[in-house]
């Protein structure tokens, strides 16, 4: 197997044990998660940049009905999820503005990022 054959199935793996831990919110730092998610996925990031440009997922998206339909879902996705944190991140705080930008820009490098902030936050509070 490749790297890009097992890279997927770690990533949903590790997806998986993220969710299971919210569910049982096991830890206080659990913020620690998203944080390096996020860290970890700009790195790969830019790896993908630097090898395909910084419009190489554009021709993936836009090469069959799979690629839109792939781009339709981490659209809703994204939008979904910053619909979700804004009133808990406002609750706590944060400037969204800045953030959604972030999000924008970075898609789930920067969702993850501020997740990790929002996670943070509450658990500093409690």
């Amino acid at each position: 197997m490749t790297a890009f054959q097992i890279l997927p199935v770690a990533a949903a793996a590790a997806m998986g044990l993220f969710v299971l831990a919210l569910l049982l919110r096991s830890g206080p730092a659990l913020w620690q998660v998203p944080a390096v998610a996020s860290a970890l996925f700009a790195a790969y990031s830019l790896y993908a940049v630097a090898s395909g440009g910084p419009t190489g997922f554009w021709t993936e998206h836009t090469r069959n009905a799979w690629g839109v339909q792939i781009w339709f879902d981490l659209l809703l996705a994204v939008a979904v999820a910053l619909a979700l944190l804004m009133p808990r991140a406002r609750a706590q705080g944060m400037r969204v503005w800045p953030w959604t930008a972030l999000v924008l820009g970075t898609g789930c490098i920067g969702l993850t990022a501020m997740m990790a902030r929002l996670m943070y936050l509450e658990d500093a509070t409690a």
